[in-house]
């Protein structure tokens, strides 16, 4: 109806085979141009907000502090911020070509032998006890998907353990009960410790926007790495078995006490990645988040210089100037 009203179609006038007087005709053109002319200044009025909005996203989104986190009902990865991560979202797409036939043959086998091969629609069984074809389909068949399968799979795992550079920072990790200590091995080794964010300290701590420090995620001090560079974790634990994951970064290893693991990953895009110890490991399991902050070279730089001796003096500077340069952009915009 809109669009009957804005341009004047759809009239029983305009239906062919209606006669139309000379002065009808000059008035409904007239009417069509005055509306036209409406519908074009609305639409370039419309066009001209819309490009708007678009570049002050685009450029807000390229200076905004980004978070990755768990959403409600969720059914996918996490957005991928490693190439590592990428891979791993190919290659669940690429196994989806062969769980969807596979799902859909059994049902349509199922279905089948319920209908055809019931009591009532078939009284006397058949007594055939082997088919020569049937079974080297069905075992030649499984074969084939598992090599089609496995293949992928094992070069995707190589390259899960094979960093392609060496790395140029190292973190270790160690598992607590019920947080995480974090150790940058550089030139001034220095370490601190990472614990859920309670509700009452987010306010001393900046960080009371929930979306970008949603409950149970964030906390007191992230693990900050700089973009684009290779970043070796090594794992470990003081108590029980820990598991550290980080979703959009495609890594998951164990934190085994008296054990040291390794696992890698190279950041592209700048922001706040979340995970969670992923392995039971008691009562208070699920208030043991890891927090990762991501920052350009000159960030990480001048935060690591600070942090040497003093954490939350450098995490506060650190906020503060990623706060600033968001608000720079958005009044730009």
């Amino acid at each position: 109806m809109r669009r009957e009203k804005e341009y004047g179609l759809n009239h029983p006038r305009d239906r062919p085979g209606f006669p139309i007087p000379a002065s009808s005709v000059i008035g409904a053109t007239r009417s069509r141009e005055v509306g036209d002319e409406r519908a074009m200044r609305k639409f370039l009025a419309s066009a001209k907000f819309l490009a708007g909005t678009a570049a002050s996203a685009v450029l807000f989104s390229g200076a905004a502090a980004r978070a990755d986190q768990p959403r409600a009902w969720e059914v996918s990865f996490q957005e991928p911020a490693t190439d590592m991560m990428r891979q791993i979202e190919r290659f669940g797409n690429y196994t989806m070509w062969f769980i969807v036939p596979i799902t859909v043959l059994v049902l349509v086998l199922l279905l089948a032998c319920i209908i055809r091969f019931r009591a009532s629609a078939n009284p006397v069984p058949s007594k055939t006890s082997h088919n020569t074809l049937i079974e080297v389909i069905w075992t030649v068949g499984p074969v084939i998907v598992l090599l089609l399968i496995a293949i992928p799979s094992f070069q995707l795992l190589t390259a899960q353990y094979t960093p392609p550079e060496e790395a140029k920072l190292t973190v270790k990790a160690t598992g607590n009960q019920w947080n995480w200590d974090y150790e940058y091995q550089v030139d001034k080794t220095f370490s601190f410790n990472s614990a859920v964010l309670q509700d009452g300290d987010r306010a001393k701590a900046g960080k009371e926007d929930r979306n970008l420090y949603p409950r149970l995620l964030a906390v007191d001090n992230e693990l900050v790495v700089p973009v684009n560079t290779t970043t070796r974790v090594l794992i470990t634990a003081t108590d029980v078995i820990h598991s550290f994951a980080v979703p959009s970064f495609g890594i998951k290893m164990d934190a085994v006490p008296g054990r040291t693991n390794e696992t890698w990953f190279k950041a592209e895009k700048e922001g706040l990645y979340y995970g969670q110890c992923s392995q039971l490991c008691g009562k208070d399991h699920a208030f043991m988040p890891i927090a990762v902050r991501v920052v350009s070279d000159a960030q990480f730089k001048t935060w690591l210089e600070t942090a040497k001796t003093d954490v939350p003096a450098a995490n506060k500077a650190l906020m503060a100037e990623i706060d600033g340069t968001n608000k720079v952009a958005a009044a730009g915009n």
